[in-house]
C-alpha cells in the first residue's frame, strides 16, 4: 500500500489557513468573498506546479485535472471546498481538497500514471455562511440547482452571486456537470465518535436524513402587569413546553434520532408584553427515511396538542427535505480496502452533515473518508486535527482513488 508524503500535506494546510486567518487561530474566507479568492489562487499555484490543468465552471466551480492513459474515461474525482464559516476552521472542507492534492503529488513523486483521469474539485459555497443555501456550487453541477438561481442569490448586503463571480473573475466557461466515473470526498468528521471510540478513519456508509421545519405559534400579545396567568395565551410559554418534546423526542427516537431548535424569534418583542407570536426552527436528523417520517409525524401531533391544550394555533411548515442518502458500495469497498491494507484503526459511520459529497452521490458512485477532529469541534477557530490522524487519512484516499482509477504497468500504453 502506498503512503502520502504528510509532511507535506500538513505544510500545505497551515500554508492555506494562513488566508484568512482570524485572530482565535482560526479562518474566515466567506465565499466569493477576496479570502476565498486567494485561497483558490494558492490552491491553482500548487496544482500548476504538480503540472494540473486548471478549469473553471459558470457557477465557479475550480477543476484541477490530471490526464490519464484513456483519451475516453471520465475522470474519478476529489475534492471538497474552501469557503468557511465566519469564524471557521482550518480543516473543514480545506482538508480535502489538499488531501485530494496529496494524492497527486505523491503519484508525482513515484512516477505513477493512472488510466482514467484524475480531478480535484473546489465546490463553490459550500458553508452557505454568505449566500443561502448552501452548496449550491455542487448543486448546480449536478443538476439539482438551475444556474439562473443560483446566480441570482445575494447575500446579506445584497451582493449576488453573479457580481462576485465576475469581481474575483471565478465565472468560468467549463460546461456544467459531465460524465463522472466516481467522487471520492476526505473531510474531518466535524463530531466525536471516531475519537471517542478511538479510531483514526471513518469509513462512511452514507449521508443521514435532514429535515428542517419553520415553526410559528400564535397567541394573543397582552399587557404583561395586567393580565391575570390564567387567562393568557402566551406564545412563548407554549412554545418552550414545546421544545421540551422535542427534546424527548431525540431519546424516543435513540440513538441516532437528533433534533434542534437553532433559531427562536419573538415577534415584536417588548419587556412588558406577553409574546403574541413566536417563531422557531426545527432540525430532524435520522439515518433510515422511515425514521425521519415517524419523527415528523410524531411531532406535529405532538405541537399542535399542546397548542390546542394553551389556546394558540401553530403552523408547521417544511423549509427543507434531504432524503438519506447511501453510498456507493463499490467506491465505499474501496475505502474500506484501503484502511484494510493500510491496517489502520477504523469504523464505518455515517454522515450526520451535509456535505457536496452527499449532492454527488446522486450523481455519480461516491464515497468518503472521515478522520477525527479533537473534541469532535468543528464551525469554530479552535478547530483542530492531528497530523498523523491527517496523514492517514490522505494514504486512505491515495490508494482507494488509485484502485479505482487504475495504475498504468510499465510498459504498457
Amino acid at each position: 500500500m502506498l503512503k502520502s508524503n504528510g509532511e507535506r500535506l500538513w505544510a500545505s494546510l497551515m500554508a492555506m489557513a494562513e488566508v484568512g486567518a482570524t485572530a482565535r487561530g482560526g479562518n474566515c474566507r466567506l465565499a466569493l468573498s477576496d479570502e476565498d479568492k486567494a485561497g483558490r489562487e494558492l490552491f491553482g499555484h500548487w496544482c500548476r506546479e504538480a503540472g494540473l490543468s486548471l478549469s473553471v465552471d459558470a457557477i465557479g466551480n475550480l477543476f484541477a485535472r490530471r490526464e490519464g492513459t484513456d483519451p475516453h474515461a471520465a475522470p474519478v474525482m476529489m475534492g471538497s471546498h474552501l469557503d468557511t464559516q465566519p469564524e471557521g476552521g482550518r480543516f473543514d472542507g480545506v482538508y480535502g481538497v489538499l488531501a485530494g492534492l496529496e494524492v497527486v503529488r505523491r503519484l508525482n513523486d513515484l512516477g505513477i500514471r493512472t488510466r482514467k483521469p484524475l480531478e480535484i474539485a473546489v465546490w463553490t459555497n459550500e458553508e452557505g455562511a454568505r449566500f443561502t443555501p448552501a452548496m449550491f456550487g455542487s448543486a448546480v453541477f449536478t443538476g439539482t440547482l438551475s444556474l439562473a438561481q443560483a446566480l441570482a442569490i445575494r447575500d446579506a448586503d445584497g451582493i449576488s452571486v453573479a457580481d462576485e463571480l465576475a469581481r474575483t473573475g471565478f465565472a468560468g466557461q467549463r460546461p456544467l456537470g459531465g460524465a463522472v466515473d466516481a467522487y471520492f470526498e476526505a473531510h474531518i468528521e466535524q463530531g466525536p465518535i471516531l475519537e471517542d471510540n478511538a479510531n483514526s478513519i471513518g469509513v462512511v456508509s452514507g449521508g443521514q436524513a435532514i429535515r428542517w421545519l419553520d415553526v410559528t405559534v400564535e397567541g394573543m400579545a397582552a399587557h404583561a402587569g395586567t393580565t391575570p396567568m390564567k387567562l393568557r395565551k402566551d406564545a412563548l410559554y407554549g412554545v418552550a413546553r414545546m421544545i421540551q418534546a422535542i427534546e424527548q423526542l431525540a431519546t424516543d427516537f435513540a440513538p441516532e434520532g437528533l433534533t434542534t431548535v437553532g433559531e427562536l424569534n419573538i415577534a415584536k418583542s417588548s419587556r412588558n408584553t406577553i409574546p403574541g407570536v413566536v417563531r422557531f426552527s426545527l432540525d430532524l436528523r435520522h439515518h433510515r427515511d422511515a425514521a425521519i417520517e415517524a419523527m415528523e409525524r410524531d411531532i406535529s401531533l405532538q405541537l399542535q396538542a399542546i397548542a390546542n391544550q394553551r389556546g394558540l394555533s401553530v403552523r408547521i411548515e417544511r423549509h427543507w427535505v434531504s432524503p438519506a442518502t447511501p453510498f456507493d458500495a463499490e467506491c465505499v469497498a474501496a475505502v474500506q480496502q484501503a484502511v484494510d491494507g493500510l491496517g489502520y484503526s477504523q469504523q464505518s459511520i455515517v454522515s450526520g452533515a451535509g456535505h457536496d459529497a452527499i449532492l454527488l452521490a446522486r450523481y455519480c458512485p461516491t464515497a468518503m473518508v472521515f478522520i477525527p477532529c479533537v473534541g469532535g469541534l468543528s464551525h469554530n477557530e479552535a478547530e483542530d486535527v492531528l497530523p498523523e490522524d491527517a496523514r492517514q487519512g490522505a494514504d486512505v484516499l491515495l490508494n482507494a482513488v488509485l484502485a479505482r482509477a487504475g495504475q498504468v504497468v510499465q510498459g504498457e500504453a
